[in-house]
Formats: C-alpha cells, sequence, structure tokens
C-alpha cells in the first residue's frame, strides 16, 4: 500500500507560482508513474502532468510551457512547479501513482494510488 501526502498548495495572485510536492511511503517509488491531476469548482478532474518510471514527462495542453513535473527518487517525491498561475489554474491538486501505464498517462483509471489533494487558489 501507497501513501501520497501533497503540498505546497495556496493563494497566489495571477502570474505567480507555486511548487507543489507529493511524498510517497509504502512502495518503491521509483518503479511507479507518477502524475498529477486537478479538480475546479463544477467540474471533472483533469489532468495535468505526469512523469514515468523512466523520467518522461507529458503535460496537459493548458499547463504546457508554465508547468514542470520533476521526480526525486531518493527523496520518494514527485514535484510540481507552476509558473505564471492563472485564475482558471485554481483546483484542488492530486498526486497519484500507478505501477503501470495501459491506457495512458492522462487516464486517471491507470492509477492505484491517491494523495488527498491540496488547494490552488489563484486570484485575478
Amino acid at each position: 500500500q501507497v501513501q501520497l501526502v501533497e503540498s505546497g498548495g495556496g493563494l497566489v495572485q495571477t502570474g505567480g507560482s507555486l511548487r507543489l510536492s507529493c511524498v510517497a511511503s509504502g512502495g518503491t517509488f521509483s518503479h511507479y508513474a507518477m502524475g498529477w491531476f486537478r479538480r475546479a469548482p463544477g467540474k471533472e478532474r483533469e489532468f495535468v502532468a505526469a512523469i514515468t518510471s523512466g523520467g518522461i514527462a507529458y503535460y496537459a495542453d493548458p499547463v504546457k510551457g508554465r508547468f514542470t513535473i520533476s521526480r526525486d527518487n531518493r527523496k520518494s517525491t514527485v514535484y510540481l512547479q507552476m509558473n505564471s498561475l492563472k485564475p482558471e489554474d485554481t483546483a484542488v491538486y492530486y498526486c497519484a501513482a500507478a505501477s503501470t501505464i495501459l491506457r495512458g498517462v492522462s487516464v486517471g483509471a491507470d492509477y492505484d494510488y491517491w494523495g488527498q489533494g491540496t488547494q490552488v487558489t489563484v486570484s485575478s
């Protein structure tokens, strides 16, 4: 069983930056693909970014060029650096871990474990 704990969310003005962290425990972190998803009020959960066990990164179109996902296997931690934040980035951000990607890194159903989420609010 893998436990994921996110941190780093908060309130920031438009154009600002935040770095989210997700610490994993209870499994072999380096074996997992890691993803970030978000859910805005009244909307469905959506894919944000993912990084494979081999370090290949993927991004949703709305965040390309602004967000960067990275991982530190020694610390069992995945990061999401968010720059040039916009009000539409406001959401609860969730970290997720997948032992096997079958349908694609952007498919939430492929992920086995989820964190509790951290709130990101971008004021205009």
